[in-house]
């Protein structure tokens, strides 16, 4: 079996719920069909480059699988029919990365600065008038 990586986007007029539900879905495809899910990342609601389908903004997933070429064609060709189902990219690749993905761990990252005034500047200095 071979090493893949899947990145599909999600309408964004779907829950968080419904979006992790296709995430699920679509790995129980694979299961069905031989393969076996390594891991599986939700990326959260995102703004895309350009409209697909009037749609702005949608939610992005990644699975990392060890699947036979058959179930990878079979799980895309059911995401490309599926009506939530924006686009989908798969790449196979020569070993699955441990720990969480580049996305994943910028995000988080980002989660640790905090937000805006998360940093003290010191007191005000005085005032020139």
């Amino acid at each position: 079996m071979a090493l893949y990586e899947h990145v599909f986007i999600a309408r964004q007029d779907l829950s968080n719920a419904q979006a992790e539900g296709l995430i699920e879905h679509f790995g129980q495809v694979l299961k069905d069909n031989g393969g076996d899910v390594q891991g599986s990342e939700y990326w959260g609601v995102r703004t895309l480059a350009y409209k697909i389908n009037k749609n702005r903004k949608g939610h992005y997933a990644y699975l990392k699988t060890d699947s036979p070429s058959a179930a990878v064609m079979e799980m895309e060709r059911l995401m490309r029919l599926h009506d939530d189902v924006l686009r989908v990219l798969t790449v196979k690749v020569d070993a699955l990365e441990e720990g969480p993905s580049a996305v994943l761990q910028a995000k988080n990252s980002r989660d640790d600065r905090g937000g805006r005034g998360g940093r003290d500047r010191g007191p005000r200095g005085p005032r020139r008038d």
